[in-house]
């Protein structure tokens, strides 16, 4: 299973298009930030069960963030995004947190998304 592909394919309703779902840290100096989307990043992939030590199960931890120019949207998409990744086996715990923006024209929120992947 592509669990990154899953990630991107929830979410992709939630904005104009697939091209506003980008991956963190990869939008250069000279690139225009779309009005609304969508930045994650991988921060592990981890084995998490094993039996004859072999792994069962991977562990993949996601940061996933929201950046709008319309701050009264940033909470309710993130909600969405948290309802949706939920209804496809995502866990996602809490509410999400404040992110910095590089632009002052946008909000940004986000949440820590974690996938069980079985592997065996």
């Amino acid at each position: 299973m592509d669990v990154k592909q899953l990630l991107i394919d929830t979410i992709t309703p939630l904005v104009s298009s697939v091209d506003n779902i980008i991956l963190q840290g990869s939008l250069s100096d000279q690139d225009e930030y779309p009005d609304s989307f969508f930045t994650f990043f991988n921060n592990a992939t981890n084995d998490n069960s094993f039996y004859d030590n072999t792994e069962t199960e991977t562990i993949w931890d996601f940061d996933l963030n929201y950046y709008s120019t319309d701050p009264a949207s940033v909470n309710s998409v993130l909600l969405e995004a948290k309802r949706l990744l939920k209804g496809v086996g995502f866990i996602v715990d809490g509410v999400g947190y404040d992110v910095l923006s590089d632009e002052p024209t946008h909000t940004g929120r986000g949440l820590n998304v974690l996938y069980i992947e079985k592997v065996r």
